[in-house]
């Protein structure tokens, strides 16, 4: 049941241990993650310098995984070069993104022997249950699937995107196909949510979200269509064709003063050393004076902070602003604000939905506030959905708001429709 060399629990005992633990998240409706850890150029490693220094290498990574493990959750060893870590009861995302940067901290000490020293280099993938997957067997191919588009994207971790549970593999695979020339054969939309200022609820610009029409389907949420243009490729060309199409559809509103127009940028593209090209590229085409560009990147995507950070400062010089989205939910480590490059932080509605029930939310969404004016960033907050939360974040200090209280995401013609009904408040 355990692994001779590392003392880990082995791969029949680690799927029987990964099977009883989907089961209960599934049942408890809890969240389950699993990380696959994966040594890179292992091969390489042991023809060079010997299977023995090889095995302390395992050895090594082993003790370093079991004091990430906490003790209900599980560690095992179940390839030549390939362990896992089950972590029970995780909060969210972010909970899991502790564990993950704490191995990474564990790692940068280089491992010293007699007369050896070496650093172990390893690539991570990560998929969590119930969000990923709800079988055992589809959850640990949905994490090595991530971390082999970890490799290609080179991060040092990915997570599986997320997978709308009412969809068999199947209708994925029609979904793909489908989706293969849907930008050509213009069966892509933008729609448009309003943000406005809380003082005055004058209107500040919009957030632009990817609508899809399958022509078998009907319409296809961004839940399910975005993680399989990331999963096949596809993402680029959308998000491309995405800030294209808003900055030209933004220069046709009739405002009174120059608006934003927030695109969503995926985290595989913030890292790609040719995306300052693309936005170039896309405002020499449509660019307005007009329309402020906003790029929105989620914490994750500045893990990578050496390459995300450079290719952000660029886009900044070009004019375009950028917004953290889903502030608060990720690994929010407070080191990088000292340099990083961006203009706003966007408090995720997990937040703003409990703003006024929970006073640990409430006091989360003043820190970051706080936090933002100490560091120069503008605040704003998405899924207000009552007057009394808006009258909240008024208060608090935020400076920007969206929501359905504010109004829906529509289309571009229906937007300059309810801009005309908003005139005396954008005056």
């Amino acid at each position: 049941m355990h692994d001779a060399l590392t003392g880990l629990r082995n791969r029949s005992n680690f799927m029987s241990l990964l099977r009883r633990c989907v089961t209960v998240s599934n049942e408890q409706r809890a969240t389950t993650a699993l990380i696959v850890v994966d040594i890179d150029q292992f091969a390489q490693f042991n023809n060079v310098q010997g299977f023995e220094l090889g095995d302390r290498m395992l050895k090594h990574l082993s003790e370093l995984i079991q004091q990430v493990a906490r003790g209900h959750d599980y560690t095992a060893r179940i390839g030549d070069n390939r362990f896992a870590i089950i972590l029970n009861r995780v909060l969210n995302r972010g909970h899991v993104e502790l564990a993950v940067q704490k191995l990474f901290r564990l790692l940068e000490v280089p491992y010293q022997g007699e007369s050896t020293r070496f650093r172990v280099p390893v690539t991570l993938g990560i998929a969590l249950c119930p969000m990923h997957a709800t079988q055992s067997e589809m959850l640990l191919r949905r994490a090595e699937a991530a971390l082999a588009r970890a490799r290609v994207a080179g991060l040092r971790h990915d997570y599986a995107p997320q997978i709308s549970g009412d969809l068999d593999i199947s209708a994925m695979w029609d979904l793909e196909i489908q989706l293969t020339g849907a930008i050509e054969r213009g069966e892509m939309s933008l729609h448009y949510q309003p943000q406005v200022r809380p003082s005055d609820r004058r209107f500040m610009g919009a957030e632009a979200l990817m609508r899809w029409n399958s022509p078998s389907r009907g319409p296809v949420s961004p839940d399910v269509f975005i993680p399989i243009a990331e999963r096949t490729g596809q993402i680029r060309a959308l998000t491309t064709w995405a800030l294209n199409m808003a900055l030209r559809q933004a220069a046709e509103w009739e405002c009174d003063a120059p608006v934003t127009v927030s695109v969503n940028l995926p985290g595989t593209l913030a890292t790609q050393a040719d995306l300052p090209e693309l936005v170039e590229a896309a405002l020499k085409l449509w660019g307005s004076e007009r329309v402020q560009p906003v790029l929105e990147v989620t914490e994750s995507s500045l893990m990578d902070a050496e390459r995300a950070f450079a290719s952000l400062a660029q886009l900044r010089s070009l004019g375009v602003r950028i917004s953290i989205d889903d502030f608060g939910t990720g690994y929010s480590c407070l080191a990088y604000f000292k340099s990083i490059p961006a203009d706003e932080l966007k408090i995720d509605k997990s937040f703003v939905r409990e703003l006024l029930t929970d006073r640990a939310n409430a006091d989360i969404v003043r820190l970051i506030v706080d936090l933002s004016r100490r560091f120069g960033l503008s605040v704003a907050a998405e899924g207000v959905e009552d007057e009394a939360t808006f009258d909240a974040l008024r208060e608090i200090g935020c400076d920007i708001v969206q929501g359905y209280l504010v109004g829906r995401p529509m289309p571009s013609a229906q937007l300059r429709e309810w801009l005309a009904t908003q005139a005396p408040l954008s005056a």
